[in-house]
């Protein structure tokens, strides 16, 4: 619908599938900057040696927070250009293809920033520091960092009009791949050199986080693969956008249950308002 200057897109004008595209986008955008409050909220209710997680879950949703803004925004515009297109239309297919490599750039921008402090978050689990580990979490962030960063070369495999250059963006892709066997790897050692430390709450807390690098972190390079095909890349854009809300919000609330209880175990039980433990 357009009135004056204002456009909103309903899915008479663009299609169901890229109005869900657009919620979902919306949501992430919402959910970041809730947890981004809700971070910065709960600083001093969490164990004191969990507190550096809660400002790790603040960048990260400070920066994922912006970075949904502004696919949202360009979604928005694109939504608009397809209302005139019309979404069954040759030119409106063209456009969703071409657009979807342009709202990667904000994706990848973000990842680069993201992505290390979810695994720094991850090894306060355990409260591993770097005088203690410095090698492995250099290593760690260093092949996190070298996975995202070659991803995106891989991405950026485009011909002058725009057209997926198939075994460039494959053989990229393969080299990404190797920086992303890494970060499992070392989590696994920084494990089992550690576990020992933590208590039940903050092992559980560690292996959450880690299992998320081999499960849920498997949607990018799979889109990054179907990116290939023929699919609706709506699709894609979808599952990044409930990925990214699992792997960043759905990863902070799981630190803060692990610090928060760890803060009601130390507290006396009688201090505590019903309705405010956890467990």
């Amino acid at each position: 619908m357009t009135f004056g200057d204002s456009f909103v897109p309903t899915a008479g004008e663009v299609g169901i599938l890229p109005m869900l595209t657009y919620f979902f986008m919306a949501c992430a955008a919402y959910a970041f900057l809730g947890n981004l409050i809700f971070s910065l909220a709960t600083q001093k209710s969490v164990a004191p040696e969990h507190r550096s997680s809660r400002v790790y879950g603040a960048i990260i949703s400070a920066v994922a927070g912006v970075s949904y803004l502004l696919i949202t925004h360009f979604y928005h515009e694109i939504l608009h250009e397809l209302s005139r297109l019309g979404p069954d239309s040759a030119q409106g297919s063209l456009l969703m293809r071409r657009s979807y490599q342009a709202i990667g750039q904000f994706r990848y921008i973000d990842w680069a920033i993201t992505t290390p402090l979810l695994l720094l978050k991850t090894t306060s689990m355990l409260r591993i520091s770097s005088k203690e580990a410095g090698k492995a979490i250099a290593l760690l962030l260093l092949a996190d960092f070298f996975m995202v960063l070659t991803g995106y070369i891989g991405e950026q495999q485009l011909t002058a009009s725009g057209e997926i250059i198939g075994s460039a963006k494959l053989l990229w892709g393969a080299i990404s791949t190797l920086g992303y066997l890494v970060v499992p790897f070392v989590l696994y050692g920084l494990y089992k050199r550690f576990a020992e430390r933590g208590n039940e709450h903050e092992r559980w807390g560690f292996r959450f986080m880690a299992f998320t690098t081999v499960t849920t972190w498997g949607v990018y390079p799979l889109g990054y693969l179907l990116t290939l095909t023929s699919i609706n890349l709506n699709y894609i854009h979808l599952a990044f956008s409930i990925a990214d809300i699992f792997n960043k919000t759905g990863v902070a609330i799981v630190a803060y249950l692990v610090g928060k209880h760890i803060m009601d175990e130390r507290l006396d039980v009688k201090a505590i308002l019903p309705g405010n433990e956890v467990g």
